[in-house]
């Protein structure tokens, strides 16, 4: 995917690399939602595909696609800025690529594994070779290994590129939080044998690797992001951009504690994790606002005869904006009327959480990072204004329209559940398959998969655009560079 795109018109080799990273993150982004429609119709026809593509490897291959595809647009977008920023080339390009291919074929691997050996003993030998059963990051122990030193060799390219050349405030807060991303990611790495230690450590992984590091390196490419689009002020953004350093680490350990009542921890964490969960996704939205009320006193002063900045990149805007919204949307509104610990003892493991999960993901990750991809082809075919063609416009409404869609949908499901599963039946065994066939679940379900097709077919306008506008706006600026001369 991407491959029509030119990199000639970048002068970094880290550049370049980074749209080999985005190549294989819109690939992966691609087998995500393959793979959740396959889940999503088993849901509704458990026999489909029985004992030749169970429901528990498609839902595996569809969350680790997920997570895979985004930290490999992450690790593009940062070998992306990394020259804007510094200034200079990435120190250890050569090793930066190695990294690439030994990262890709070591995923590529751990698929087909995913995919056609989900058989054998649970011991030790199935823990290295083909599953550490550890929901979520289910990669076997060799593959978990090769990501941490692709990661290390990942944070040595920034970091000493950052030593070396300027240090912004944005590359100042991607440095320390890359480091907190790989060091977090070794909390799922190791074993004890009390499970309630166990999943305390695990969530460290699932919850704070994601709320806390995930949400500041976003932060730092939407600062990127309008800055070279709208030509936002810097001391603005990265203004902002500390203040979600204090609140996300701050309130993200703390916002944990809304899992911790499951695994026998004080009833205190309760409030605590409640509280501090729903503060995330503030400071992002306030950095959007700002710079955009400033971006608007420009423009009327404009209007006056003075200096504006017109948006360069309509496209990566739109993603970001959707991007600034969506994450308090899903993160934050979805994720807080639901785990409140009252609220959480009814709606814990239903498909809230899931509806949750679907529209935090992609409002606070995929649109940031898709946004990038743009900037990317801007930067590759070095168009000074990329404009929205019909099929930006087509993958925009209608990926966000069935994201939406199957948000509210697992939503109702889940109310269901609430309602009869947890408060009728009392939750127990016979309860849950009792909920799974009502009516209201069963038609929830079926509009989450009818939402998730037209997800899918956004998604396709997506692969199309990427291939396509770059050659179009590039051709539109030569249309206009001949008829001025």
């Amino acid at each position: 995917m991407l491959a029509s795109i030119k990199s000639n018109e970048f002068k970094y080799e880290s550049q370049k690399l980074a749209m080999n990273y985005f190549r294989v993150a819109i690939v992966l982004f691609g087998a995500q939602l393959l793979m959740g429609l396959i889940a999503a119709i088993q849901f509704l026809y458990p026999s489909f595909l029985f004992e030749v593509f169970d429901f528990n490897v498609a839902r595996m291959v569809h969350i680790n696609a997920l997570v895979v595809w985004m930290l490999y647009a992450m690790i593009g977008s940062v070998y992306m800025l990394l020259p804007d920023e510094t200034g200079i080339e990435a120190v250890g390009i050569k090793l930066g690529k190695l990294a690439f291919w030994v990262l890709t074929a070591a995923v590529a691997v751990v698929v087909l594994v995913y995919i056609f050996v989900q058989v054998g003993p649970g011991n030790e030998a199935t823990i290295w070779l083909i599953n550490e059963g550890r929901e979520y990051i289910e990669a076997p122990r060799w593959a978990d290994i090769g990501i941490v030193v692709v990661v290390l060799v990942f944070y040595y390219n920034v970091f000493a590129t950052y030593t070396k050349g300027n240090r912004t405030g944005i590359m100042t807060v991607l440095v320390a939080d890359l480091f907190a991303l790989a060091g977090l990611y070794l909390c799922g790495m190791f074993f004890t044998d009390n499970i309630s230690m166990d999943q305390y450590w695990w969530w460290w992984v699932i919850h704070l690797w994601v709320e806390a590091t995930w949400e500041v390196f976003v932060g730092s490419l939407a600062a990127y992001g309008l800055i070279k689009i709208l030509g936002a002020k810097r001391e603005i953004v990265e203004m902002w951009l500390w203040i979600e350093v204090l609140m996300l680490f701050g309130s993200g350990i703390l916002g944990l504690g809304h899992h911790y009542f499951w695994i026998g921890t004080p009833e205190y964490w309760w409030e605590i994790g409640a509280l501090f969960s729903a503060l995330e996704p503030v400071p992002l939205v306030a950095m959007f606002v700002h710079v955009l009320y400033d971006w608007g006193k420009e423009q009327g002063h404009a209007e006056a005869g003075q200096q504006g900045h017109a948006v360069n990149n309509t496209p990566a805007m739109a993603w970001i904006a959707i991007n600034a919204f969506g994450n308090f949307l899903g993160a934050g509104i979805w994720g807080f009327f639901h785990t409140l610990p009252q609220v959480n003892i009814y709606t814990h493991g239903t498909q809230f959480t899931a509806a949750h999960g679907h529209l935090a993901f992609f409002g606070a990750y995929a649109t940031i990072l898709i946004g990038m991809m743009y900037l990317g082809v801007q930067g590759a075919y070095g168009i000074k204004k990329m404009t929205m063609t019909f099929k930006t416009k087509m993958a925009i409404g209608l990926i966000v329209f069935g994201v939406l869609g199957m948000t509210v949908s697992l939503t109702v499901a889940g109310y269901e559940q609430v309602l009869v599963e947890r408060a009728d039946l009392g939750g127990g065994w016979d309860a849950y398959f009792i909920a799974q066939e009502l009516p209201w679940y069963l038609q929830a379900q079926g509009w989450r998969l009818t939402m998730g097709l037209v997800t899918f077919t956004g998604f396709l306008f997506l692969v199309a655009d990427l291939l396509t506008i770059g050659k179009t706006e590039a051709a539109k600026e030569e249309e206009v560079q001949a008829a001025a001369a």
